[in-house]
């Protein structure tokens, strides 16, 4: 049975101009055997720093603003934002983001370089069609790294499979059943873009992402540009 990424109806009612990268690919090998450079998420933590967040208070910097103001367009978990802010500020703050494994190594590095959310998820546990739509309220969620489930609240924005919930309050937290590990084989990728402005950076974000995957893993990855008139992709036959 195919699978697919849908994104509701319901979703484009609230952002119509948002883009979303997505991506897939196969036969991933995620053991950390040096392939990945040393340096990649030191540069990348110093790049994000001064690029993107050079101001005090860190709701001054542009792309900050962007998702903050994207955040206050739906219902959210109190404190939730973008997880793209928590990585800048990690990195503003000095405390920079560490290694994880290489897919996430990869993809961190790209969120910190072009200050776009980037998330993983582990294809492979992804039960039927993943879409990107508006909560009811009450459907469960269990986020990386913790024991208990959490309920999305009624018009909170969540990607969700058969299952459950895969990531809460849009691009802030993900779900561990789904998380790209170190078994991982297949694996589908998803970066946003909330602002029209930034349409050649998310390109070339995208195409970074691509390539560093290519070169540090010898994975060949496909890509579709999700949008108000493109909003479906298959991404398992």
């Amino acid at each position: 049975m195919s699978q697919k990424f849908i994104v509701d109806e319901s979703f484009w009612e609230i952002f119509p101009d948002v883009k979303i990268a997505f991506l897939t690919a196969h036969d991933v090998k995620n053991q950390d055997n040096g392939q990945v450079p040393a340096d990649l998420l030191t540069t990348a933590n110093q790049v994000a720093a001064t690029r993107w967040v050079p101001n005090d208070p860190i709701s001054k910097n542009t792309v900050i603003q962007d998702w903050r103001e994207a955040f206050q367009q739906f219902k959210t978990k109190k404190g939730a934002r973008c997880a793209v802010e928590n990585l800048l500020k990690r990195a503003k703050n000095g405390k920079g983001v560490g290694n994880i494994n290489p897919v996430v190594d990869i993809y961190n590095s790209v969120s910190l370089e072009w200050a776009f959310p980037v998330a993983a998820e582990d294809m492979d546990q992804v039960e039927g069609d993943i879409h990107l739509t508006v909560a009811q309220g009450g459907e469960p969620f269990r986020p990386i790294g913790e024991d208990e489930v959490e309920e999305a609240l009624p018009g909170e924005v969540i990607y969700q499979d058969a299952h459950d919930v895969v990531s809460r309050c849009w691009a802030w937290r993900d779900s561990s059943r789904v998380e790209a590990t170190e078994e991982t084989k297949n694996l589908l990728f998803y970066m946003e873009n909330v602002n029209p402005e930034r349409q050649a950076d998310h390109l070339a974000a995208t195409q970074a992402l691509q390539q560093r995957l290519k070169d540090y893993l010898g994975l060949e990855t496909t890509y579709t540009l999700v949008t108000k008139d493109h909003p479906v992709v298959t991404f398992k036959n």
